[in-house]
């Protein structure tokens, strides 16, 4: 059985272990004030092309999207997603436990635009209704598309005319970097966004996403929201190891140009067989329209989502590629998926 299910099937890449075993026995300071950390968090205030910014390195995503979120907003403030957005479908009501509301708004592609926004913010007014405030997007998103720079242009000036503040999910934003059709830098992120963070579970770490603060307002005592939630971790050394590992010769890129490049065949290959896609997604996940006669004997040798039903006889199902997916298993596939149509 080989999964295609996530990109976090596989453990940690071999650098990044092999660091932590050589590193295992010197001494550091806790709680993310060791010499790995802080050596990350200055070489990643370099890629992102700003000294000023604060960047704190947490374990997991939806911590990261519950503890800035609900740091960021006061008690009656709210957040726009999209329907598909993560915080809204599968972060088992993380946000709303905060006492903060997700307004999910309707969208074909994934991707949140100004127009979408306004209608939300339009349509909230006055003491009886919660008030918008955060407009959460991620890149790529729950279903593959990625965000172009003129589109995170002109929602970052929206949220700036409107008081609203603009909040990125990177958890596979190795993957979007990676792009061929992808436009935006790091130095863009920190550019447009008042925060964002950058996943690292998905891209070959153990565990960890780095979040950054880049609008002042939300920095100051940030640090008392990550201890009161349970992020603020003892050996801080780990996390801070893994990014080192990711950031310090481009590694984090070079993984996620893997990934993507065994999805595109993937993707590819399905299409060759004769088979349409449910959206034509250019990062590490692909949406494949099978029979479903046909998805039932593929689950007899792979792991994946069934994503939705598109009538009687058909779904669509997600398969997505990681750091170390195998090219071998990859054409196996594509190969096992042409034996069953003939």
């Amino acid at each position: 059985m080989y999964s295609f299910k996530n990109d976090y099937s596989e453990g940690v890449h071999p650098n990044i272990l092999a660091t932590m075993v050589e590193t295992n026995l010197i001494q550091q300071p806790g709680y993310g004030e060791d010499e790995y950390s802080l050596n990350a968090i200055k070489i990643l205030k370099n890629r992102i092309n700003r000294e000023d910014i604060d960047i704190h390195l947490l374990v997991g995503g939806t911590q990261t999207n519950l503890i800035a979120i609900s740091a960021f907003l006061r008690p009656y403030e709210a957040v726009i997603s999209a329907q598909t957005g993560h915080i809204f479908v599968n972060e088992t009501g993380a946000i709303e436990a905060t006492g903060h509301k997700v307004i999910p708004v309707e969208v074909n592609d994934g991707k949140l635009k100004v127009v979408d926004i306004k209608s939300i913010v339009d349509s909230h007014s006055g003491v009886h209704m919660v008030r918008p405030k955060l407009v959460y997007i991620s890149n790529p998103t729950e279903i593959g598309t990625i965000y172009k720079k003129s589109e995170l242009e002109e929602l970052s000036q929206y949220c700036k005319e409107n008081d609203l503040i603009f909040y990125m999910d990177g958890a596979r934003l190795g993957s979007a970097l990676a792009c061929k059709e992808n436009d935006l830098s790091l130095i863009d992120y920190g550019r447009l966004l008042d925060s964002f963070y950058i996943g690292g579970t998905k891209h070959g770490a153990l565990m960890g996403e780095a979040l950054v603060l880049c609008n002042d307002s939300l920095k100051k005592d940030f640090e008392f929201n990550i201890k009161q939630k349970g992020g603020l971790l003892a050996k801080g050394r780990t996390l801070g190891i893994q990014f080192y590992e990711l950031f310090k010769d481009d590694l984090y890129l070079k993984l996620a140009q893997h990934q993507n490049k065994m999805a595109r065949i993937l993707n590819d290959g399905i299409k060759d067989a004769g088979f349409d896609l449910f959206i034509d997604s250019p990062s590490n996940q692909v949406f494949p329209i099978f029979p479903n006669e046909i998805i039932e004997k593929l689950e007899e040798n792979y792991s994946f989502y069934r994503w939705t039903s598109i009538d009687e006889k058909y779904s669509a199902i997600r398969l997505v590629t990681s750091w170390a997916t195998l090219e071998t298993e990859v054409i196996k596939f594509i190969e096992t998926l042409k034996a069953y149509t003939i």
